[in-house]
């Protein structure tokens, strides 16, 4: 069975394709060797742009509001603080 090849972080590709520029801008590779790096590097940018959308993505989440609007959902610690323990309350009289 094949090993399952691990996505790295954002940090480690964006790293790792730094290392392949260099490398390419350096100049003293082979064209064979060139071509791979330049593989290999075409691969990392997809890992970084992919995972940029998902944190995007997931930034979008959390501002939107509850209701699905585009507005965040701002409240204060204390009134929210109050309405969980008014609804905790009305739980408790209920029973």
């Amino acid at each position: 069975m094949p090993a399952e090849k691990q996505v790295p972080s954002f940090d480690q590709a964006l790293s790792e394709l730094q290392q392949v520029v260099r490398t390419l801008e350096g100049g003293e590779l082979s064209l064979e060797d060139s071509l791979k790096a330049f593989e290999k590097g075409v691969a990392l940018s997809r890992v970084c742009q992919q995972q940029l959308l998902s944190a995007d993505q997931k930034i979008e989440l959390l501002l939107r509001g509850g209701d699905g609007s585009s507005e965040p959902e701002l409240t204060s610690f204390r009134a929210a603080q109050s309405t969980t323990v008014a609804a905790d309350e009305g739980r408790k009289t209920k029973t």
